[in-house]
């Protein structure tokens, strides 16, 4: 397959974070300078109402987080209470739950802040509230997540959802640890659409695709089944879905035929191509790009991870939550942090003209999942 065909089918985004070490920085963890950069700091711009200076800091700052966070959590130990990336101050916090390990965090170059609860607590409440609600909960309860920087686990509902369904589950989940709840007005859904455009098409459907791997591309789960035929937008036949998990995941492996070559670029929708250089995981905090067939090029902040996602079709456990928008049709596209791979997108509420939430599949859970290798340049 041609570069400029896999480009105009690759639907992705861009995104980083960061804290203070640049001279222990591997350079592969840093954004790349050149039309990768401005495409995100474009996007970025526009998106989080900041400077092209500012987006270049921030892409600095949160590429050094990343590099200590491994550093930073060894150092807080059994008090570790999670971590996000502090947009004001630049600098990786970790929670601890014991001032004892404060200094050791801070000596890593990282932010230290006494929260309640460890990590694993928090978790563990999760785990039970996931266990609890099996593969659906009712239909008021849009999600659930551990939010660090609270040092509890939210559950979303409806507001004005007084069921006694969405009642009995909440007192469930505050039975199962330190829980709060957050009224809200929007409910998510898969992100695909029966729409035309420049993406991949199964049936009557449109999809984005995520990255290219070694046999093909990653994408959302509630796209196709396996087996499921997948054509590219000319209607040429691309492969077809070797496997698929929706709900309780939500991505899937499309593998191509021998014209079609996975390549490490995604679309950039007029500002330019981003080459994936790896797929090191952006922390809560962190500025976050995506781009999908629909809207392009969408950026915003990563808001919560192990995120629970109740849709209609069922709970989906494991996303990532963000502010950045999207619309039907962008389901299964790219979100890269500079020039590293993060996910592909699974669903959400609002639009792109009013803003919203959107969740992700995190990238490296997919490449584990079916034993793939991610294209890298």
């Amino acid at each position: 397959m041609q570069r400029k065909n896999i480009a105009s089918l690759i639907g992705i985004a861009a995104l980083a974070v960061g804290s203070t070490l640049a001279a222990t920085m591997p350079a592969s963890a840093a954004p790349a300078p050149g039309e990768a950069t401005a495409t995100v700091v474009g996007a970025m711009q526009r998106s989080l109402g900041i400077t092209a200076e500012q987006a270049e800091t921030r892409l600095s700052q949160e590429a050094q987080a990343r590099q200590i966070s491994g550093a930073a959590e060894s150092a807080a130990a059994e008090a570790f209470g999670g971590s996000w990336f502090n947009a004001q101050s630049g600098k990786l916090t970790i929670g601890v739950t014991s001032a004892d390990r404060a200094d050791e965090v801070r000596a890593t170059g990282a932010e230290a802040a006494i929260v309640p609860n460890s990590i694993a607590a928090l978790d563990a409440t999760k785990a039970a509230i996931d266990a609890a609600a099996g593969t659906a909960a009712p239909a008021g309860i849009t999600g659930w997540h551990v939010d660090p920087t609270a040092s509890t686990v939210v559950v979303n509902v409806l507001r004005g959802d007084t069921s006694a369904e969405a009642l009995a589950f909440l007192d469930t989940a505050r039975a199962a640890g330190p829980v709060s709840v957050v009224e809200t007005t929007q409910a998510p859904r898969p992100l695909a659409d029966i729409i035309g455009g420049d993406a991949y098409y199964i049936g009557g459907g449109r999809c984005s695709i995520g990255f290219g791997v070694d046999g093909g591309f990653v994408s959302a789960g509630h796209c196709g089944s396996s087996g499921d035929a997948v054509q590219d937008e000319s209607g040429t036949e691309m492969g077809s879905f070797a496997g698929s998990s929706f709900p309780g995941d939500d991505y899937s492996y499309v593998e191509t035929n021998s014209s079609f070559t996975p390549t490490s670029t995604v679309n950039g929708y007029g500002g330019g191509d981003v080459t994936v250089a790896g797929s090191e995981e952006a922390g809560v905090g962190s500025s976050i790009c995506r781009s999908g067939s629909t809207t392009g090029w969408q950026c915003g902040e990563v808001e919560a991870t192990n995120q629970t996602v109740n849709y209609a079709e069922g709970t989906v456990t494991g996303l990532t939550q963000t502010n950045a928008c999207a619309e039907p049709g962008d389901s299964g596209g790219s979100w890269v942090s500079g020039n590293q791979a993060q996910g592909v997108t699974s669903g959400g509420s609002g639009n792109c003209s009013s803003g919203g939430t959107t969740y992700f599949q995190p990238v490296n859970e997919i490449l584990s999942a079916y034993g793939l290798s991610l294209v890298t340049g």
